[in-house]
């Protein structure tokens, strides 16, 4: 059988390795004399979900682990919320896909203890781990992370208590742009105005 070539891009749209690309290309800049620690921070949250997407396991850990690192020391930082959330959420997604069940149900945990951020607080947390930990029959580890959610969304519109009732009927919810939020930017990043 011949082989389909891939879906044609948007104008203007990236491959997640191209991204990755460019995201370390920044994260390269910011050893430079000068250069905020704030801003590697920043970077560090987009590139390690980036290179996840980008199929760069080994290099989606490392910038995950670094990202967490990284939070240890900026609590006080407006990102610092969105690095709990997605450094847990990069490190779960690779340990489900190891096949350890576990560590994912605990990291999805840890992502849920986020305290809120601004991103975090308006659009909601990613739901990308819970979904595919649904499909594997955990749903009470799930329930347990819409519950650590709720203390930081406050513009859920009712969506987690109505997420929460399909998972107890047994079902997956439909999470629409909470399977993208925080775990994507590379897709919508305006790299003309990203520089350190």
């Amino acid at each position: 059988m011949a082989q389909q070539p891939p879906p044609a891009r948007a104008a203007g749209q990236i491959s997640p390795a191209e991204a990755l690309s460019r995201y370390e290309e920044l994260l390269q800049a910011t050893s430079e004399p000068g250069c905020e620690p704030h801003w590697r921070f920043y970077l560090t949250t987009k590139v390690a979900p980036t290179a996840l997407a980008a199929g760069e396991t080994e290099k989606a850990k490392t910038y995950a682990l670094t990202l967490l690192q990284q939070a240890a020391t900026l609590q006080d930082n407006w990102n610092y919320g969105n690095a709990i959330h997605v450094g847990n959420l990069v490190l779960g997604l690779i340990a489900l896909k190891a096949a350890d069940v576990p560590e994912a149900n605990r990291l999805l945990l840890e992502a849920g203890k986020s305290p809120g951020s601004p991103q975090l607080n308006s659009a909601g947390p990613n739901m990308l781990l819970a979904k595919e930990l649904l499909a594997k029959g955990e749903q009470q580890v799930v329930i347990q992370y819409f519950d650590l959610c709720a203390k930081f969304w406050k513009l859920k519109d009712g969506r987690l208590e109505a997420w929460k009732a399909v998972v107890i009927k047994g079902g997956i919810p439909d999470f629409r742009a909470n399977l993208v939020y925080h775990l994507s930017a590379w897709r919508f990043e305006n790299w003309a105005r990203l520089r350190p």
